[in-house]
């Protein structure tokens, strides 16, 4: 390949995203009227937020409908050729639908459209012209602004089916933001992979309290060192009055080598040490680590009574690397 056949690749790339960044832009700027009564209608709904388009707004239609469910509104998509041949009956009262048509005039959403009104269900229609079938039909309209598509023809759904996905999301995180969707929530209905990982609270991935290598500070040392190997994590807590008040790690041992056997726990113990508390995300305590070079935290309840440890292979272990 030439280098003018990369600039040329990378001249039309730049156009395509230049099209359809400004068409979103230019969206943001003028959002249609009845985007907040669609989602004060959305967050009204009993049942479902039912989402259906054909072709490509199908293919938009239904990873709308996936964010809305991984943000606390439950929502299902349904084919509407299939909707034509039995599937009607997952569209029930209670539900609200999100019909998607950049022409409006799809047939294949003629009979969603029908039962819909029959039933009485609201309709948010979204599509790219105000006066088409589809949106004298709906209840709640939102209109994509007049922007070109991004390919060389004009014709190729682009720029359409990006705005389209755009004001889903919109529609979504307003309703979650709205319904004061929480972390925890989000956890709950990603717990695979990475984003999971990166969700966990540091009480799902800490070792409990049996498992606590934990010291008095009056503790000699050569029963200190017992319980550091006993425990296995490299380290020991000082206790006092049951408050963890400092922690034995390996760097601890080296630096009093000299005189380590004649010394109690607290005389070698660092002070006021870095914890960790259990509703913390685990992820903050994967940074704390990692920015002071240790392998474990002890976790610490709001009185400072020791009640678990967090070890940075845990971490590992859960995906947060």
């Amino acid at each position: 390949m030439t280098d003018d056949q990369k600039a040329a690749i990378r001249a039309t790339a730049a156009r395509v995203l230049t099209t359809e960044g400004q068409a979103v832009t230019a969206m943001a700027e003028a959002l249609p009227e009845d985007f907040a009564p669609a989602v004060e209608a959305i967050l009204a709904t009993k049942g479902r937020v039912i989402l259906s388009g054909i072709g490509k707004s199908g293919h938009i239609a239904r990873k709308i409908s996936s964010t809305f469910a991984s943000t606390g509104t439950p929502s299902a998509f349904v084919h509407p050729a299939e909707a034509s041949h039995g599937d009607l009956g997952m569209v029930m009262p209670g539900d609200l639908t999100i019909l998607i048509s950049n022409s409006g005039e799809t047939a294949e959403l003629k009979d969603i459209i029908a039962h819909v009104a029959r039933f009485d269900i609201p309709m948010v229609a979204i599509s790219g012209r105000p006066d088409s079938t589809l949106m004298q039909a709906a209840e709640y309209r939102l209109v994509l602004p007049p922007a070109p598509e991004a390919c060389v023809i004009g014709m190729a759904p682009t720029t359409s089916t990006t705005l389209t996905l755009a004001l889903g999301d919109a529609l979504a995180v307003a309703t979650m933001e709205r319904r004061g969707f929480l972390p925890e929530q989000f956890r709950t209905f990603h717990p695979g992979g990475k984003l999971g990982a990166q969700l966990s609270k540091v009480a799902q991935l800490m070792h409990g309290p049996e498992a606590l290598p934990l010291v008095a500070a009056e503790t000699p040392m050569s029963d200190t060192l017992i319980v550091m190997s006993e425990k296995s994590f490299g380290i020991a807590g000082v206790v006092s009055e049951g408050r963890l008040v400092g922690v034995i790690s390996d760097g601890d041992l080296r630096r009093n080598m000299a005189r380590l056997m004649e010394c109690s726990a607290g005389e070698v113990a660092t002070r006021a040490p870095r914890v960790i508390a259990p509703d913390d995300l685990a992820a903050e305590a994967m940074a704390v680590m990692s920015a002071n070079r240790i392998t474990a935290l002890f976790v610490v309840d709001a009185e400072g009574r020791p009640v678990g440890l967090l070890h940075i292979h845990d971490c590992l272990r859960a995906g947060l690397a």
